[in-house]
């Protein structure tokens, strides 16, 4: 008969969780010593023992062993190989439910503090930016077509915005998280006077568990981790989407370090976007890993189900493309070179300022509604004869309205940026007020969690 033991085999995935593993072994070691279950020395010979096996997992010379299937079994085999009889005392008062429970929300813990970490690095990349091009006007688009002059900066800050509300669901994800699940046991919790609030404190979580069957079936801080790093690649998704595109010929907004580029095989002069076009595309592969693990959860009855071996890989393959594309994009952004020249031009372009026209006719009395039918004829007069409205004769412009002067040549890109001078507009004075603030929650933060 074929050998299918390799089907329920986790240690290649699982062992990642090593330290994680040991410190809650060593915390429960401790622990159960306190409260009389196992002795003084036997707790010493079972710290000392996982010391060991720390360092020997560190070295890459632990032997690992897959017919144990996952790392406990290996860890608490090497243990026993170590220190003898004293190993066999430490899975007193633990089962694997709420041991791979606790290592899980250790490691998710320290994931969620080294994302919010990341998050805040690209956010300083993007205050850079802005800093260096504060009063650079450029297009802003709907639906991809030229629509109103608007600061670099305050595009820049948009996406600051987005990754603001990112590290904001990591960190409502943490609260979930980071509860101590130790003591629950199989399902029922466990027979001995155990102490759960020093286990908490030992390994840095702020509450227990309330409810034992609930703590080892629970993935929702699994689920919440999954959904706010999709949230967080969607958005890393959407602003590689506008590097590829300004960095085209087309565009032509932006160069890309060449540490951040490719050429192709046979067309030598290409510089390919692939580190964006990749965060992009990898950002599909972190939602099948939410679906995933929803998928697995939906049917499952209380307590635990094998079927949960299946939330590490989804998990962790999320985990390690988010954190790569942090250090991509900390290091990409501050190397982009804008073509001022280039996006101000644009910006400058007169059809870009329609509205501003319609708002300057109703300056002069006239409904909105009404000034912004005159504009849309105006720009169709000048696409038709093909004609900024900016070069369009005076005495054109009043053939659409005599509310007309010369003084409708005075609005400009930056002036029309000036004018949305209100709490979160495109104006000069509102990004630097933002920028500001920006910098100022940098600094508080520390860049860190």
């Amino acid at each position: 008969m074929a050998d299918f033991s390799r089907y329920t085999v986790s240690i290649d995935y699982d062992r990642r969780l090593y330290k994680q593993d040991i410190a809650g072994s060593m915390a429960h070691a401790k622990m159960l010593a306190k409260q009389g279950i196992i002795s003084e020395d036997d707790a010493a010979q079972i710290n000392q023992g996982l010391q060991t096996i720390e360092t020997e997992i560190w070295e890459e010379s632990f032997p690992w062993d897959p017919a144990l299937e996952d790392l406990h079994m290996n860890i608490e085999s090497r243990l026993h190989d170590l220190i003898g009889a004293a190993a066999g005392r430490l899975h007193t008062a633990r089962s694997r439910n709420d041991q791979v429970s606790v290592d899980l929300r250790l490691y998710t813990k320290e994931t969620i503090v080294e994302s919010v970490k990341g998050l805040r690095g690209v956010q300083n990349a993007l205050v850079g930016l802005a800093g260096r091009h504060e009063n650079v006007v450029m297009p802003g688009y709907t639906h991809l077509q030229r629509a109103q002059p608007v600061l670099f900066a305050h595009y820049m800050l948009a996406y600051f915005e987005m990754f603001q509300r990112d590290i904001g669901r990591f960190q409502d994800c943490l609260q979930r998280t980071d509860v101590m699940p130790l003591g629950s046991g199989a399902l029922a919790g466990v027979a001995y006077q155990i102490d759960r609030e020093f286990l908490a404190a030992e390994l840095g979580f702020s509450k227990i568990s309330a409810n034992s069957m609930d703590a080892v079936s629970d993935r929702d801080f699994v689920v919440e981790f999954l959904a706010a790093t999709s949230v967080s690649m969607m958005h890393f998704s959407r602003m590689s989407e506008e590097l590829v595109l300004w960095s085209s010929g087309e565009f032509g907004f932006i160069r890309l370090s060449d540490d951040f580029t490719t050429g192709s095989s046979i067309m030598p002069q290409k510089r390919n976007p692939d580190f964006a076009e990749l965060a992009r595309g990898k950002t599909g592969r972190v939602y099948g890993d939410l679906i995933g693990l929803l998928t697995t959860l939906k049917g499952l009855p209380l307590t635990y189900n094998r079927d949960m071996q299946e939330d590490k890989e989804g998990f962790f393959d999320a985990a390690d493309t988010l954190t790569t594309t942090l250090d991509v994009f900390q290091a990409m952004l501050p190397g982009m070179k804008l073509n001022e020249e280039r996006v101000s031009g644009l910006a400058g372009e007169s059809q870009m300022l329609a509205t501003d026209l319609a708002d300057y006719l109703v300056g002069k009395g006239m409904p909105f509604r009404e000034a912004h039918g005159i504009l849309r004829e105006l720009s169709r007069h000048c696409d038709n004869w093909e004609i900024g409205l900016q070069d369009l004769p005076l005495v054109e412009y009043q053939k659409f309205s005599g509310l007309f002067e010369n003084d409708v040549y005075e609005i400009t890109a930056e002036s029309s940026a000036a004018a949305r001078n209100n709490p979160g507009g495109t104006a000069p004075g509102r990004v630097a007020a933002a920028l500001a603030e920006a910098k100022k929650l940098l600094e508080a933060a520390g860049h860190g969690f």
